[in-house]
């Protein structure tokens, strides 16, 4: 899709703070963040919605991944995700850690990346 904003960082045509990439999953830090390390994670083929990914069951173990190692990243257990795909049409999942209890500043992308990657 080229007018697809997440295609565009995903061939690195757009910057990004990304934080974990393999064969099929990107994930990275969302430029408008509810709280620190808040995280898109997304297929790297364009679908739609996160149900329309064949191998949904690799992704969904990405989404996994990423939430746990958000909850080491900002002290606190609570992870919330969000499915809503209106924003951005591009499969994709919310992570981010509640706002009420994460600890650190939602704007510091450079360490909150890296804060995210060690606890991957």
């Amino acid at each position: 899709m080229n007018d697809c904003l997440f295609c565009k960082i995903i061939n690195d045509e757009v910057p990004s703070y990304k934080i974990y990439e393999d064969a099929d999953s990107l994930a990275f830090l969302d430029i408008n963040p509810r709280s620190p390390g808040h995280v898109q994670v997304i297929p790297k083929a364009h679908y739609r919605w996160v149900w329309d990914i064949p191998n949904y069951d690799n992704y969904s173990l990405v989404v996994q991944k990423i939430a746990k190692a958000i909850q080491g990243a900002f002290g606190t257990d609570e992870v919330w995700s969000r499915v809503i795909g209106e924003e951005i049409p591009h499969a994709h999942t919310w992570l981010f850690p509640d706002p009420n209890k994460a600890i650190g500043d939602k704007k510091d992308f450079e360490g909150n990346a890296e804060k995210i990657k060690i606890n991957l």
